[in-house]
């Protein structure tokens, strides 16, 4: 009769194993997924930091142009009115 238990118990043991491993490996896989999604997400932020710091470098070289442009079109004009 110890025998039989034995063999009831390893069954129940190897069906619950066996239940444990399938669920993990779809846990795995629906880890795996989500990292990817993660790492598509990241990407993209990463994309989009990148094309604002290349709009604050244009915005600032613009602002650096227009305040060069008002300087020399004013000491032109201070040189063209004063020389009159």
């Amino acid at each position: 009769m110890a025998e039989k238990d034995t063999q009831v118990n390893l069954a129940v043991y190897m069906e619950r194993l066996d239940s444990y491993i399938s669920s993990q490996n779809a846990l795995n896989e629906n880890l795996s997924k989500n990292l990817e999604k993660v790492e598509t997400k990241v990407d993209d932020i990463s994309q989009w930091r990148s094309k604002m710091y290349g709009a604050k470098s244009i915005l600032a070289a613009l602002g650096i142009l227009v305040v060069h442009t008002t300087a020399v079109m004013g000491s032109f004009l201070a040189i063209v009115t004063f020389n009159k």
